[in-house]
């Protein structure tokens, strides 16, 4: 898949050095053309390209989630208190009287 970034990046490269070394070219305009040329169109791309892998990635971490919560709610978890000692909580619960 990154094979032909990477060949652009490198022609866009070689662009960019053959401006720098012309007689009338600058440095300036080297990296302008590297940056709008290679980096900008690229960086567009790859992140266009992976947009489905992203989708797939989000959906595939829901589904184990909701997964996890239905197996919860089906019982199937562990008891969380397996002593079956009374709570140690020093505030008793508070009731209405009758």
């Amino acid at each position: 898949m990154y094979l032909v970034p990477i060949a652009w990046l490198y022609i866009v490269l070689m662009m960019a050095v053959a401006e720098a070394t012309h007689p009338t070219g600058t440095v300036l305009g080297a990296v302008i053309t590297f940056v709008l040329y290679g980096l900008g169109p690229v960086a567009l791309l790859v992140y266009l390209i992976g947009a489905p892998a992203r989708r797939r990635a989000i959906k595939t971490a829901q589904a184990a989630e909701l997964s996890k919560l239905t197996q919860l709610s089906k019982g199937d978890s562990v008891e969380p208190d397996a002593s079956r000692h009374a709570p140690a909580d020093p505030i008793p619960a508070v009731r209405k009287e009758a």
